[in-house]
């Protein structure tokens, strides 16, 4: 799974018409810290997800096709299958973070 801040929608003329109700959004993954991390990346939203959100991604064929379209066998690479409310760490995870 992949932490990360939603950062705008896609604006697609033409789909394929599994992804027909589908939104495409701009995803920016994100450290624990919230700073950004690694190259922006599209994903399907299944949970109405909007900009600034902080979000969950699951970049995995099977998951991503299921979550976001509700039927396997759709080709995606990767969906929001959550919008986070808060990180709690474990202490020793705190520890880690801070070394």
């Amino acid at each position: 799974m992949i932490l990360a801040r939603v950062v705008g929608n896609v604006v697609a003329t033409q789909k394929n018409e599994r992804y027909a109700n589908a939104r495409v959004m701009l995803c920016q993954p994100v450290t624990l810290e919230g700073e950004a991390t690694g190259q922006t990346l599209l994903a399907l939203d299944s949970v109405d997800a909007g900009a600034g959100d902080l979000v969950l991604i699951v970049q995995e064929g099977w998951s991503a096709s299921t979550a976001a379209t509700g039927t396997v066998g759709a080709a995606i690479d990767a969906a929001i299958v959550g919008v986070v409310d808060r990180i709690d760490l474990l202490k020793e995870e705190q520890q880690k973070e801070s070394r």
